[in-house]
């Protein structure tokens, strides 16, 4: 029990953790007069998935690779399945972009590749620079779009991290909390998911898929749900194509340019939960290239194909 008493402490820790230093940071960008282009597209988007990044390199760096990968691949199952899922039941997700093709197009591109490296282990700081090379690409894309939409920017970051503190020794506080939180979190969670793995006779891809994987996708599902509450709900399918990308392109890419990641840590990852994680990469692009409209009944279909998953991934 004290194990899982101390993972849900290491994961809210990572969570709360991940918010604080985004919004100090944030709030010293914006006193030092950073663009707020350049903000949303650097400070917000590395900081908000800092709780996915540093359990993955905690995790690979105590040798747990099986919990760094299944983070990874087991938040872009939980984006689609679930992130989208339960929104869904509060309002209806409808597909109205139309300048998302080219990021779905290198969201199958990063997650066929990253399958391919899976398969082909160990993943070395090659693996980490392919991936990298998709990131450099996509904030590249990004940073075109967000050129063009310069009105839109401030806004668009501001939406999804709330208020941020503005005197100098509130953000300093926030700065400080952050990065106490973030690794001590992090590294508790880790070690936390462990035990679990053995107390419980699993291997830690298991745990990594499961626990941890809902654990980090918290803050976008909460966000997720909030968008739905405000009738917003149509930007997830944007943000969570966006957030599939990062996963693999930023934070295994980061990762695995710091330490390798063994074959025998991945076994399980490559049999199933890979190939379920291509399955929502192609149900992902369905929705838009279909133009459908995700309301009560795909939502519900969503949470039940997620509830199979994580039943079925006990078994295989």
């Amino acid at each position: 029990m004290l194990s899982y008493l101390l993972l849900a402490l290491g994961l809210t820790a990572l969570i709360l953790g991940g918010d604080w230093l985004v919004k100090a940071s944030v709030g010293l960008a914006e006193r030092w007069g950073i663009p707020p282009l350049i903000i949303g597209l650097t400070i917000v988007a590395f900081g908000t998935s800092a709780p996915e990044l540093v359990i993955s390199l905690d995790a690979a760096l105590d040798d747990a690779g099986g919990i760094a990968v299944g983070n990874v691949v087991g938040s872009n199952i939980a984006n689609v399945l679930l992130v989208l899922g339960v929104p869904a039941l509060i309002s209806r997700i409808q597909y109205q972009k139309s300048d998302i093709g080219d990021s779905i197009v290198l969201m199958t591109a990063v997650s066929v590749v990253f399958a391919w490296q899976l398969m082909n282990p160990p993943l070395t700081k090659t693996d980490g620079l392919v991936l990298i090379g998709f990131l450099v690409v996509f904030l590249g894309m990004q940073f075109y779009k967000a050129k063009a939409h310069a009105d839109e920017a401030e806004d668009d970051y501001h939406d999804e991290i709330g208020d941020v503190p503005t005197r100098m020794p509130v953000i300093l506080g926030f700065l400080v909390a952050g990065l106490v939180a973030l690794p001590s979190g992090a590294h508790l969670a880790v070690t936390s998911a462990v035990d679990i793995a053995q107390q419980l006779n699993v291997s830690d891809e298991l745990i990594g898929v499961t626990i941890i994987a809902i654990g980090t996708s918290l803050p976008e599902l909460a966000t997720g749900i909030m968008a739905a509450r405000q009738n917003n709900a149509s930007v997830g399918v944007g943000n969570v194509i966006g957030s599939n990308i990062f996963n693999l392109a930023a934070i295994m890419g980061i990762t695995t340019l710091v330490v390798d990641i063994e074959g025998k840590a991945m076994a399980h990852i490559v049999a199933f939960d890979i190939w379920v994680m291509l399955a929502a990469t192609a149900l992902l692009v369905l929705i838009p290239l279909l133009k459908l409209t995700i309301g009560r009944r795909i939502g519900t279909l969503l949470l039940v194909l997620y509830v199979a998953y994580l039943t079925t991934t006990f078994l295989v």
